[in-house]
């Protein structure tokens, strides 16, 4: 363990221990900073969300493409997928393999001799 890890667990059993003192001596006062610290935190979310997400917006033209391509994308795909069942079906009973479009040739060699080696 290193000191690094005995650091954060010593801080994380402070946490504990001062929350579980805070909540046995005035446990109001502790549902009250919660709620303080809760609604603060949201605070600053919101606002930071709403200045930094116009920021990136800056290519709404390209986000507003995605999107209406990635709709189109799902109709395509629902169109698509009964007739899919169909076809695997059709597969299914009788494979048929497309023809290669590949030049193959023979290449001229030692294709009769017989390999001289010890069998282990």
């Amino acid at each position: 363990m290193n000191a690094r890890n005995i650091v954060v667990f010593t801080l994380i059993l402070l946490a504990m221990i001062g929350l579980g003192t805070s909540l046995l001596g005035n446990p109001l006062g502790l549902a009250k900073r919660l709620l303080v610290t809760a609604a603060v935190i949201g605070i600053i979310y919101f606002a930071y969300r709403r200045w930094f997400s116009g920021r990136r917006t800056e290519n709404s033209n390209e986000q507003r493409a995605f999107l209406k391509a990635a709709k189109q994308s799902k109709k395509r795909h629902k169109k698509q997928s009964p007739s899919k069942t169909r076809v695997s079906n059709v597969s299914k009973k009788r494979a048929t393999r497309k023809k290669s479009n590949a030049k193959l040739t023979v290449i001229e060699g030692k294709k009769n001799k017989k390999n001289n080696r010890a069998s282990f």
